[in-house]
């Protein structure tokens, strides 16, 4: 059996962790089903881990059709796709950093895996030294402070072109 694993997806202004997204995503795409579909399948497997509300219903339905889509995506580059760690206990400043990068990923439309990094030894083990901290793709690219938007969007540009 798979374990309970939680990613974060972006619906509407908010970030939400969802249980056995990941799970899904595979098993679903792995049917080769045209998005309509496999959105409604993935809506139905979610719902039996997750709380939805009634009301968000057709809203959670959209960002998983989006999450279907970022997914094949992935699958079909020759590169992998951007890889974004960001590193702190959960503070206020680490869930700004992870929603900054989030809406800048969105409106460039890159598709990237987003790891937040809360337990103390894993972050020691990285290297990392003060938190926030921000690593893509690898390379350690802040630590210690709340980098601009500006900043994150030229090294998420830089490394699109390499």
């Amino acid at each position: 059996m798979d374990a309970a694993t939680s990613r974060t997806i972006r619906l509407g202004p908010v970030n939400v962790g969802l249980i056995g997204l990941d799970q899904a995503l595979n098993r679903i795409a792995a049917l080769e089903l045209d998005e309509e579909l496999a959105a409604d399948l993935l809506f139905a497997e979610i719902s039996k881990k997750n709380y939805i509300p009634p009301h968000a219903q057709e809203e959670y339905r959209q960002a998983l059709r989006r999450e279907y889509r970022l997914h094949l995506q992935r699958e079909e580059r020759e590169h992998p796709a951007l890889e974004v760690r960001i590193f702190g206990p959960g503070c206020v400043s680490c869930n700004s950093l992870q929603t900054m990068v989030m809406e800048i990923l969105d409106k460039m439309k890159i598709a990237a895996a987003i790891e937040q990094i809360h337990d103390p030894d894993e972050i020691g083990r990285a290297g990392v030294l003060h938190t926030p901290a921000l690593m893509l793709n690898g390379r350690l690219m802040s630590s210690g402070l709340l980098p601009t938007r500006a900043q994150v969007e030229q090294w998420i540009r830089e490394l699109r072109d390499d």
